[in-house]
């Protein structure tokens, strides 16, 4: 069964991060932010009280496939750390671009009790090449859901023949 999202209000209007911009926040083991940092709180344009204890797909773009963000929860909640280009939504329906770097958050004894991610300003190469692949993996999911989604992912890697956090990675720092 495919699941359809619901819709929500946005705009082709592009909000482009500074360059020394670092969004950062942290959420609990349910993707509820439990914190936030003023530049969160500028690029989504909600306040600090609208994004407290809500669920980080707040500022979810329509335009982002399920596939990634199940990819992302897959290694955030097995201990690993992910990159990740993602598309947001602000409050006023505008989107913005980062280069997300999400990890686990732990206690003293070694368990995850939470995750915290740092985002930055994306290279444009990064943008254009994200932008493709996820239009392309949102009309797959359209017809074969996630796990066609995940299977067309799995080939475009395969055809790197590199992990996704190194065509990321590299995407970002080597351009």
């Amino acid at each position: 069964m495919v699941r359809r999202r619901k819709k929500r209000f946005h705009t082709n209007n592009e909000v482009r991060i500074a360059a020394q911009t670092l969004i950062t926040s942290k959420t609990d083991l349910h993707g509820y932010i439990t914190y936030c940092n003023d530049d969160f709180i500028h690029y989504s344009g909600y306040t600090e009280k609208e994004l407290f204890m809500q669920p980080h797909s707040i500022i979810r773009h329509p335009d982002m496939p399920r596939t990634v963000f199940k990819l992302l929860w897959d290694y955030v909640q097995n201990g690993k750390e992910i990159f990740a280009y993602v598309k947001n939504l602000s409050k006023s329906g505008s989107f913005y671009w980062v280069f997300a770097n999400i990890t686990p958050s732990y206690d003293a004894n070694n368990n995850i009790i939470g995750y915290y991610s740092v985002r930055r300003q994306p290279t444009a190469i990064g943008i254009q090449t994200a932008d493709g692949l996820y239009k392309e993996m949102l009309k797959i999911e359209e017809t074969e859901g996630m796990e066609g989604g995940e299977a067309y992912l799995n080939n475009v890697l395969k055809s790197f023949k590199k992990s996704y956090n190194q065509v990321i990675y590299e995407l970002q720092y080597k351009g």
